[in-house]
């Protein structure tokens, strides 16, 4: 994730500064495009990111479920401003969404610290979770069209070539994702979504020590059948056995 920073040369480049985090450090790239190349490209960064803070929000968090911004870890706002380029009201705005998700948490004399997750927390993210998620696929599932399944599918195709923990992480939400969208309740999805981004982190760690991906996806492909047969109860099976294994492994993971 990076922030833009842009200017048009007279010989038509558009200079473009990235702000990148690698390996848990904050560094400023240079680089150049067209001129046909710009329109395009800044209307993708308009699109992704509605206002500056949300663009430093997304930097960070990714920069925390990467696992490059550990728990416990003090973010000096002052410092972090200053790299970005950007007010401190921005920056503590793009904190206080992060803390709102559970990422951050604000101590007296420590200010911001990037949260960490107890195996008690662990599991009670995990029990509210099964309670939402089981809601949302019981609404999603009469729902599910054959485009939507189809991409469900292909998800879980790019899924089953993957090796890196972070892309397949990433793999597991959006086939989660696509299947509770078609709740059409929005509230719901963020909510599962906020509590899946607390957990993720850690998940991405133990999928590099535990043969786990396997299995998960046997209970993708069981949990896509039973949707595309709008057996509700099967899938609702399924889905519980396949939040108490990821659970599981977590706790045993953290503890």
């Amino acid at each position: 994730m990076v922030r833009i920073k842009g200017s048009l040369h007279p010989n038509g480049i558009f200079e473009c500064i990235h702000h990148t985090i690698e390996n848990g450090v904050y560094k400023t790239v240079k680089k150049f495009y067209s001129k046909s190349m710009k329109n395009n490209f800044t209307g993708q960064i308009k699109t992704a990111y509605r206002t500056l803070p949300g663009m430093i929000t997304n930097i960070l968090r990714e920069a925390i479920l990467s696992g490059e911004l550990s728990g416990g870890v003090q973010l000096k706002q002052e410092e972090l401003a200053t790299k970005f380029g950007v007010s401190m009201s921005a920056l503590r705005e793009a904190l206080k969404s992060l803390e709102a998700e559970g990422l951050v948490r604000f101590y007296p004399n420590r200010g911001a610290v990037v949260s960490e997750l107890s195996v008690a927390e662990a599991q009670e993210i995990f029990d509210i979770r099964l309670f939402l998620e089981l809601g949302a696929l019981e609404l999603a599932i009469p729902n599910l069209t054959e485009d939507v399944l189809a991409e469900a599918d292909e998800i879980l195709k790019k899924a089953d070539e993957e090796t890196q923990s972070n892309h397949w992480s990433e793999l597991n939400w959006q086939f989660h994702e696509t299947l509770y969208r078609s709740a059409n309740r929005p509230k719901l999805l963020a909510m599962i979504q906020n509590l899946h981004n607390n957990v993720e982190r850690y998940m991405r760690l133990y999928l590099t020590t535990m043969h786990y991906q396997t299995k998960s996806q046997e209970e993708h492909r069981a949990l896509l059948n039973a949707c595309a047969q709008g057996n509700i109860k099967g899938a609702q099976k399924i889905l519980r056995k396949h939040m108490a294994d990821a659970s599981n492994n977590l706790i045993e993971y953290l503890s």
